[in-house]
């Protein structure tokens, strides 16, 4: 009888259960992993510019009529402003309900962390300017995934417009996008590795120590994550046509990249694999709308942010007005668009959004702290929010396989081509 090879995905899951143990038993002496998670997050940063640049120009020539491409993209837009800005209203709500930072004084948080210096809040103009490259070269060096995409999409579009005389050009890209799903998948086998490594530091460098002063923010924060999920429940309800069970049944394989890696963008190649693979989602579809996600659609990151402005706000005593209060979501939602998809971007962006409420920045150092474990959560949210809207879009688009969405044996799809 032949015996049956274990999936990666439960290698994986095994590996994030182990990495738990390892830290709690050898707490800080357990870091000497930390190359080994430190390499595997190489290996992805290595593969995410080359992967969004060719797979988002294959995506957009394969789509192949501007009219449809154009439906897409404003459909892509709405569904991540919107639901980034429900988002920031909910947790909003929620933080000044619960009041994390009621109670406390800003003796008691503010420790001897790192210091953050306040950054100016970018414009809506600063912002739209940010996403176009004066050099597409600079760019690509320096991963500005944005201005990537943005070249992406005039490359993809050029190509349409060029008809016959861009056949070979759409086909270079095509095969380069199947190049880089191969690469994927050699990268995503060690994934078990990396993430035992990267949550046993985790556990082994914070402990328990998470659970002082911050235990209510960290909870705040959470809660107001969970919010969105049920938000998330009602857009595969009632627009995706979708079963939530069968969601929540096959998402866990990519919650276990996300936490791990704290970055939607190197959880990017997971992410395509999964919403193709395990949703059914047409893979044209796919590779247009969460290259965009993984930058700009960050709906966990503005529950930190608009969780943040309350905290802060009632350390030291400041009310905030209700027209104070709007300004921040849609502060935290302009944030969240320009925020990077990389571990720890959202601690630099929230600076800015404090900064621009008129708020101090001391505590930022102590949330920095911590912030692993919030940032856990948050990635997941992000990563979730786009797998959905795309859900969304695609039973819009009628690009959507119910028979792959609805096979409770779908395969494994990390490292699947």
């Amino acid at each position: 009888m032949k015996k049956k090879k274990l999936s990666l995905s439960a290698k994986v899951f095994i590996g994030f259960g182990l990495g738990i143990i390892l830290g709690i038993i050898f707490k800080e002496k357990i870091l000497i992993i930390k190359p080994v998670g430190d390499i595997f997050l190489r290996l992805i940063k290595m593969i995410v510019v080359p992967l969004i640049f060719f797979s988002i120009a294959a995506g957009v020539c394969s789509i192949g009529d501007m009219q449809k491409l154009k439906r897409i993209g404003s459909k892509t837009l709405i569904y991540y402003l919107l639901t980034t800005a429900l988002a920031g209203a909910i947790s909003l709500t929620l933080a000044n309900i619960i009041g994390p930072g009621r109670g406390l004084s800003a003796e008691e948080i503010v420790g001897t962390g790192m210091v953050y210096e306040a950054t100016a809040a970018p414009t809506i103009g600063d912002t739209i300017l940010g996403m176009v490259p004066d050099n597409i070269f600079t760019a690509f060096t320096t991963a500005n995934l944005m201005q990537i995409i943005v070249f992406s999409l005039f490359v993809g579009i050029a190509i349409i417009i060029m008809g016959d005389k861009g056949v070979k050009v759409r086909n270079f890209f095509e095969s380069g996008s199947d190049v880089m799903y191969t690469i994927t998948g050699m990268v995503m086998e060690t994934s078990p590795y990396g993430v035992t490594a990267l949550i046993a530091c985790s556990v082994g460098a914070y402990g328990m120590k998470i659970f002082g002063p911050l235990a209510i923010f960290i909870g705040t924060v959470y809660l107001c994550l969970i919010s969105v999920v049920i938000m998330y429940a009602a857009m595969l309800k009632l627009i995706g046509k979708a079963s939530i069970k069968q969601f929540f049944r096959k998402i866990p394989e990519l919650w276990l990249v996300t936490a791990s890696t704290t970055s939607s963008s190197g959880s990017l190649p997971v992410t395509l694999n999964v919403t193709k693979n395990k949703f059914g989602v047409d893979e044209d579809l796919g590779n247009f709308t969460l290259p965009l996600g993984a930058t700009m659609n960050m709906n966990g990151g503005v529950c930190f942010y608009a969780a943040s402005v309350i905290f802060v706000s009632q350390i030291y005593g400041i009310e905030l007005s209700i027209t104070q209060q709007i300004m921040t979501v849609l502060m935290a939602t302009l944030v969240s668009v320009g925020a990077p998809g990389i571990p720890g971007g959202a601690i630099v962006m929230s600076t800015m959004l404090l900064t621009t409420m008129g708020l101090p920045l001391d505590v930022v150092g102590m949330i920095a702290g911590i912030f692993r474990i919030i940032d856990m959560g948050t990635t997941t949210m992000n990563v979730t929010g786009d797998v959905v809207s795309t859900i969304c879009i695609a039973r819009g688009e009628n690009m959507i396989d119910d028979k792959i969405y609805n096979d409770s044996m779908a395969k494994s799809t990390i490292g699947v081509n």
